[in-house]
C-alpha cells in the first residue's frame, strides 16, 4: 500500500493540508520556497519531513501543472 504524501484532519491544524505523519503544513514549504529559502533550509527547521517527502510534493505538483493545460486544451477543442 502507498503512503499517503499529504494528508488532512479536522483534528491536525484544523484540517490544514500537512505532510503526512506530520504537523508541518504543506504551505510552510512552499512559504520558504518563495521566499528564496533552499529545502535544505526548510528541512533544517522542520526535521519531521523528510527530503523524500518534500521531492515527491514537488514531483507531483510539477506533474499536476505540466498535465493541467493539456487538460484545459482538451476541454476548449470540445
Amino acid at each position: 500500500m502507498i503512503k499517503p504524501l499529504i494528508t488532512r484532519s479536522p483534528d491536525v491544524l484544523g484540517g490544514t493540508p500537512v505532510f503526512a505523519g506530520t504537523r508541518v503544513p504543506i504551505q510552510t514549504l512552499l512559504d520558504y520556497l518563495e521566499g528564496g529559502q533552499t529545502i535544505d533550509d526548510f528541512l533544517e527547521g522542520f526535521p519531521t519531513v523528510t527530503r523524500e517527502q518534500v521531492v515527491a510534493f514537488l514531483e507531483q505538483a510539477k506533474a499536476q501543472m505540466i498535465a493541467e493545460p493539456r487538460r484545459e486544451r482538451r476541454s476548449q477543442s470540445g
